[in-house]
């Protein structure tokens, strides 16, 4: 049967300007075209991306802005020529929602690195319309960019979507993977933690880097890490130096590099999954003598996503979070802006969200 409208009537929480604060929202999604995916939003992570663009801190915010990039919920309508999914499938979507299809990256199941990428939200898809994302009710997304979410996988382990796919990657990409390897993450919030879990999962030894003492006990006893560096401790760095074969660093503020790249043995690789706003220094010398790599990783690709996922919920790997209602998600914001979360908010979206 052919639908006579052209949208189906959404509700969300929006900001509306570079105060970054959300309110309830109505808007409109397209109609459910013959590829596409309709679901009911049942959680939302809360990334801390997020807190970038409501601020417009990447200076790209569109607004009204309804954010969110880790959306799991249950499928309601599928269109004619949807072939991997169908009503009632537990479904995520991660940060991409559209990509040209036509590139060398897209052909390669690369979709994140595709010039013509679209994101779930404060983006413009196709039809020019700005896109909205999780902290919403319904999603409408092409098939090609939602996953298969696994029966044994709880709903609210959403940050895997971004946090999860961003740590994965590299790891698997750099061979950073190997049980015998001994890899170093740097800082431990919502990447940090997922990194030293997938890290700890593929086998090798971890050590955990932060400039914040405080967390030892955390990142030892709660994560699993096998030792703990101080960043700010010269005498810790200098005794662990040369012992990373690779070191994924999740901080996203400036932070000096060379003290990182000595602790890496010869043909060790930093990888930089962070995003400082500002250009980070990078001292060359110590990269010529030891044949040392400094790379960079973003998410994933939509192939490479399902792995995750899959490998996720067969090694029981989920986020560590902290579940709150809809109308909690201004007070949770302002609590990420000072790291007071362990690690990561998730909006009970298909219990809460409900229309003011």
């Amino acid at each position: 049967m052919e639908k006579s409208h052209e949208n189906v009537e959404a509700f969300g929480w929006a900001a509306r300007d570079t105060s970054g604060v959300l309110s309830p929202f109505n808007f409109s999604r397209r109609v459910t075209g013959e590829k596409d995916v309709q679901f009911k939003v049942m959680y939302c992570g809360i990334c801390h991306s997020d807190l970038h663009q409501l601020k417009n801190e990447w200076s790209n915010s569109i607004y009204p802005m309804v954010p969110g990039h880790e959306v799991v919920g249950v499928v309601t309508e599928v269109g004619s020529k949807v072939e991997k999914f169908k009503i009632g499938d537990k479904v995520g979507v991660g940060c991409l929602v559209g990509s040209c299809r036509k590139c060398e990256n897209c052909d390669n199941d690369l979709e994140n690195y595709c010039r013509d990428q679209i994101m779930t939200y404060n983006g413009v898809y196709t039809d020019g319309i700005p896109t909205y994302g999780g902290y919403s009710d319904i999603m409408v997304t092409d098939e090609h960019y939602v996953v298969h979410w696994p029966e044994n996988l709880p709903m609210e382990a959403a940050p895997l979507l971004c946090a999860g796919i961003t740590t994965y990657s590299p790891l698997r990409y750099y061979g950073l993977d190997k049980p015998e390897m001994h890899i170093g993450i740097v800082g431990l919030g919502g990447l940090g933690h997922m990194a030293v879990k997938f890290a700890k999962a593929f086998g090798t030894k971890v050590t955990v880097i932060s400039t914040s003492v405080s967390k030892k006990d955390e990142a030892i006893d709660r994560l699993g890490a096998d030792s703990f560096l101080v960043s700010r401790d010269p005498d810790q760095m200098q005794g662990a130096a040369g012992s990373l074969d690779g070191i994924i660093d999740t901080v996203s503020a400036i932070h000096p590099l060379l003290p990182l790249i000595n602790l890496l043995k010869t043909h060790g690789k930093l990888v930089m999954v962070g995003a400082p706003e500002k250009p980070l220094e990078l001292p060359v010398f110590p990269l010529l003598l030891g044949r040392k790599l400094v790379a960079g990783s973003a998410i994933g690709g939509m192939k490479e996503t399902q792995e995750m996922v899959d490998f996720a919920a067969k090694h029981n790997i989920t986020p560590d979070v902290e579940v709150v209602p809809m109308d909690y998600v201004n007070t949770a914001l302002e609590r990420l802006l000072k790291s007071d979360v362990k690690y990561r908010f998730v909006l009970d979206i298909g219990n809460t969200l409900n229309k003011k």
